[in-house]
């Protein structure tokens, strides 16, 4: 499966928003990881749908909004109005029938749907829903704040992941060129990076190292 980067706007220099969007679009990032916290669900609070609609204006690039929130259900739509491609829900903060619907009311207005999580959630939990999604995003942090250290342990989880699922498998945290090698070689195709990207010298250089980590 082709390798897709995917960098972390939480990582970005939201006063001039527009242009490190802009920047890492120029040096060939595949589509947007958008963080959305609440407070509640994970200890920060990020952005809602204001600012998704602004980062719509400004690329075409896919975003991949990342609802890191309670009651995810209730406010999916709202960022897929808002401009959304792709939708991201955790299975730590929904009931498999929320997923259920949910999953058929992003696919009927043509929007991927995906499940997350957590570094410390068994895969176990995830097996019912997988014939519901589109992919699968694994956590390689414990999600709240940009900028963490990779937790090799999931690394197990990913390729096991791989084995029953043939779909589009993500990660996100703590994603560099070294942990990238680490995370394709199990079996991952999209990966969200914000730090070793924004704060690259060279974003393009940076992203290419991230596609071609296990060449």
């Amino acid at each position: 499966m082709r390798i897709k980067v995917a960098p972390s706007i939480l990582s970005a220099d939201f006063s001039c928003l527009d242009r490190e969007i802009k920047k890492v679009e120029r040096a060939g990032a595949d589509l947007l990881h958008v963080d959305v916290m609440d407070g509640h669900f994970v200890p920060n609070i990020t952005i809602g749908p204001a600012v998704v609609k602004y980062i719509r204006k400004v690329t075409q690039l896919p975003l991949d909004v990342h609802l890191m929130i309670e009651n995810a259900d209730k406010y999916a739509d709202v960022f897929v109005k808002a401009g959304s491609d792709m939708i991201t829900v955790h299975i730590e903060a929904l009931s498999f029938n929320k997923i259920k619907a949910l999953s058929r009311q992003m696919r009927a207005k043509g929007i991927k749907f995906g499940v997350s999580l957590n570094p410390a959630t068994p895969l176990v939990k995830i097996k019912k829903v997988l014939s519901l999604v589109d992919f699968v995003l694994v956590m390689s942090v414990n999600p709240g704040f940009g900028g963490q250290a990779f937790i090799p342990g999931v690394v197990p989880k990913i390729r096991q992941l791989r084995k029953i699922f043939k779909k589009d498998i993500a990660v996100d945290g703590g994603i560099n060129d070294l942990t990238a090698k680490l995370v394709i070689e199990a079996g991952a195709n999209i990966l969200a990076a914000g730090s070793y990207i924004f704060r690259a010298k060279d974003t393009k250089f940076a992203i290419e190292r991230i596609r071609n980590a296990a060449d």
